[in-house]
């Protein structure tokens, strides 16, 4: 699909990449250390006030944002919804569609809001690709929340009649459900304050709850959830949790939003890497502007979405979106052959002492297991998917080197996207009795990974607090056939049938072998000569 623009286009210009990093900013830009934060803070901020003063070539709202009324709140207001959903949203109201401004909410972090509030809610989209950059100002945010510190407004928000979506990007572990059985996880301290605490949750089941109580008392029509994450059957995950969860509260409520809730799975697809300090330089010196979070995605994007919305929706089809009754094979495709090779990539490109998807797949061995693993995987996607064409766009945009997309960056929460993207589609493989070999040493290069430590004996820093919780998760010293026995029978993550499968378990074992001794470029090089 072609990557569309709003109304005012940017010019495309030449763009030196040279020297971006990519790593993810813990703190907002505006409190990190002073020795980190370059020149760009000293310049006029971008604001309402300032977009005059743009580039001609800066595309900027062409619409009141004091007239804008606020359809859509968005929970998890980090840099893809901002690169992505914002943007077409933006689209919109540039089209007149002024019934659609977004509240976005942080459940945690006050980062964006922090950056974003001195700016109006303004920041900047910056389209890259080798050797070019596009730049866009997005006005269809006009208020960011912190969860945390305003619950109350928040919640306010939720129950306003005039909030007809509420969009969600809080990642696989912020459904608070098994990444292997999918049930909701009740014993949660987070969930377990939230049932005892309504007026004053923590969760995003916890506000969702709470504000769709709200709105039946109050004789409102409840608002369309739409999940934008990577799960698949999004919609139907969170449908099925949120349900779970009122019915561990409120009987009549679960059975209020198990049949008047409408929540639409959808999928999405950009690559948006975490935004650091040089891309904040970069961005502000052609703005002319500081801005304290602009948003870098590449070119392309794809947004599939079923058309179940009670109360309306924007128009986002005129951006290129696609409305359909089945989004099964979107999902598929997109959790199975670009995050299922990312997940892929993270391992075995951070063993390999690589930073980024880039720099990987410079490497032939990497490049050509990856293609591997989509031939594998491919059968795995079914109705009208060309999973052939759409794998060989994705070797295309992994090449993108204007991102610099972290390879840490996708590692973060790794135990809760390996069921869905590596997992799911190996069970079928061996179901059917088809190759699944490269998608076994995708498991054995993760399981390696999990050590923490590359194949030079460099320390690879790890983000997974879910894993980081299993006691008995075994160190690089175990012997491979035990770390393996070990590894699947921890079922959070493998589930109860992968540990009975002998044969799954011997190939695992075999390739973590392998990875050991000779590391992880000379044993996808066996693999692939045996496969």
């Amino acid at each position: 699909m072609a990557d569309r623009d709003g109304p005012a286009a940017a010019a495309t210009i030449e763009f030196d990449a040279g020297g971006i990093a990519t790593d993810d900013q813990p703190t907002s830009p505006l409190t990190a250390p002073r020795r980190l934060l370059p020149l760009w803070p000293l310049m006029q901020r971008l604001c309402n006030a300032t977009l005059a003063d743009l580039p001609p070539d800066v595309a900027r709202p062409a619409y009141d944002r004091n007239a804008l009324r606020f359809g859509i709140v968005h929970l998890g207001a980090g840099a893809f919804h901002r690169a992505h959903q914002a943007v077409l949203t933006d689209d919109c109201l540039n089209a007149g569609e002024g019934g659609w401004g977004i509240t976005a909410a942080s459940l945690r972090s006050p980062a964006t809001r922090d950056a974003l509030a001195p700016q109006d809610q303004l920041y900047t989209l910056a389209l890259r690709s080798t050797g070019t950059e596009r730049l866009r100002v997005v006005g269809a945010i006009g208020d960011t929340l912190v969860a945390p510190e305003a619950p109350v407004r928040l919640l306010a928000a939720l129950a306003s009649p005039d909030t007809r979506i509420v969009s969600l990007t809080i990642t696989e572990k912020g459904y608070s459900v098994d990444g292997a059985s999918g049930a909701l996880r009740l014993e949660d301290a987070d969930i377990q304050h939230d049932l005892a605490n309504p007026a004053r949750p923590r969760t995003a089941l916890g506000f969702l709850a709470e504000a769709l109580r709200r709105r039946r008392a109050a004789g409102l029509l409840p608002f369309t959830l739409m999940s934008c994450d990577n799960l698949a059957a999004n919609g139907r995950v969170l449908h099925r949790a949120l349900t779970g969860f009122a019915r561990a509260r409120d009987p009549g409520l679960a059975d209020y939003i198990e049949a008047e809730v409408a929540c639409p799975s959808c999928m999405v697809d950009r690559i948006v890497p975490a935004t650091t300090d040089a891309d904040r330089a970069a961005v502000s010196a052609r703005l002319g502007l500081s801005d304290a979070w602009p948003v870098l995605a590449e070119p392309f994007f794809q947004w599939v979405i079923e058309d179940r919305f009670p109360l309306g929706r924007p128009g986002w089809e005129r951006s290129g979106v696609e409305f359909t009754n089945d989004v099964a094979p979107y999902e598929a495709m997109k959790l199975r052959l670009l995050n299922g090779a990312h997940s892929t990539l993270a391992a075995i490109g951070r063993l390999a002492g690589h930073e980024s998807v880039a720099g990987a797949m410079a490497d032939p061995v990497i490049r050509a297991l990856v293609a591997a693993y989509w031939a594998e995987v491919a059968p795995t996607v079914a109705g009208t998917i060309d999973a052939v064409a759409y794998a060989a766009r994705l070797a295309v945009r992994f090449d993108n080197t204007g991102l610099q997309h972290k390879l840490a960056q996708i590692a973060t929460d790794g135990s809760q996207k390996v069921p869905p993207r590596i997992l799911a589609p190996l069970r079928e493989l061996r179901q059917r009795g088809a190759p699944n070999r490269v998608l076994c040493f995708a498991v054995a290069a993760w399981i390696r990974s999990c050590d923490g430590i590359d194949d030079a004996g460099q320390p690879m820093a790890m983000a997974d607090p879910v894993l980081a919780g299993w006691a008995g998760r075994p160190g690089g010293a175990v012997p491979p056939a035990r770390a393996v026995q070990l590894w699947l029978a921890h079922a959070p993550v493998f589930g109860t049938d992968l540990a009975r499968d002998a044969g799954f378990a011997a190939a695992v074992a075999g390739d973590l072998a392998q990875i050991r001794q000779q590391g992880v470029v000379a044993a996808a090089r066996q693999r692939l000569s045996s496969s």
